[in-house]
């Protein structure tokens, strides 16, 4: 899954890509690269984020890159938590919603149903604002596992194909480092939810805190948790780099089929 961040603010690449030819410009490379879908988000979800963009920008960002893509050879999916940015991209034909809350806002679960679209369940704790100022969990995989499982029977209570449903552990989003890394450890515990799980860990600060490295010096630290994720069962990759990140997976592929 390869990142479209049409947004002045996102941690890793605010504004690059906020003028609409620009971000079409992108995902389609993304495309060439190798990416098996894409991911465009209008609303920064960066730790700290205090400012909600209306609904009416976010389409305002969001629809003319939507148009772009149109004929795009494979799946767009939007990054938003809001009912009515939901209607209007699935309406305008993306196939996927990609939200950090998980369906939880009144009307969300009906807009992904009444579409019969794709949707990734993030666990976050707090919110953008607030969310990395005191995480705390007992168990953090058993408390991400919980909400989780709960989130996916509530998709399917809504008519949501469980095979369009995949869920996301929500690395960096409300977690310190040490959370983060226990999570990737034991990715295979999630299996029993019986859907795909999505990792994004590329360029996050979790990488920074490892490395010393700012954001745009994180690819090495990038592609190596994405193998490891990968390794640990995760079935798609939320990345910037998509040929980097194939390349690697490539490699990995060629050890398991020959072990």
């Amino acid at each position: 899954m390869g990142v479209v961040n049409v947004t002045p603010d996102s941690f890793s690449d605010g504004g690059s890509f906020l003028e609409p030819g620009a971000a079409v410009a992108h995902a389609c490379r993304l495309i060439e690269d190798g990416a098996d879908i894409v991911d465009i988000g209008a609303e920064s979800s960066r730790p700290g984020a205090l400012a909600a963009v209306t609904v009416e920008e976010e389409l305002r960002r969001l629809l003319p890159v939507l148009r772009g893509l149109r004929d795009a050879p494979v799946p767009v999916s939007v990054d938003t938590v809001k009912p009515e940015v939901m209607r209007a991209v699935l309406a305008e034909g993306a196939a996927m919603i990609n939200d950090i809350n998980a369906l939880r806002a009144p009307d969300a679960l009906a807009a992904v149903a009444a579409a019969g679209a794709a949707v990734c369940l993030m666990h976050m704790q707090g919110t953008p604002g607030t969310m990395q100022q005191q995480p705390s969990y007992d168990d953090v995989v058993a408390e991400v596992k919980a909400f989780l499982l709960e989130r996916v029977s509530a998709a399917r209570d809504a008519g949501i194909a469980p095979e369009s449903i995949v869920i996301d552990p929500g690395f960096g989003f409300g977690k310190t480092l040490q959370h983060n890394l226990e999570l990737l450890r034991r990715l295979r515990e999630f299996e029993v939810l019986g859907v795909p799980v999505l990792a994004g860990w590329s360029r996050k600060s979790s990488l920074g805190m490892i490395t010393g490295r700012p954001a745009g010096e994180r690819l090495a630290a990038s592609v190596a948790a994405a193998l490891i994720a990968a390794q640990n069962g995760v079935r798609i990759l939320r990345v910037h780099d998509v040929a980097a990140t194939r390349d690697a997976l490539a490699v990995l592929a060629a050890v398991e089929k020959n072990r």
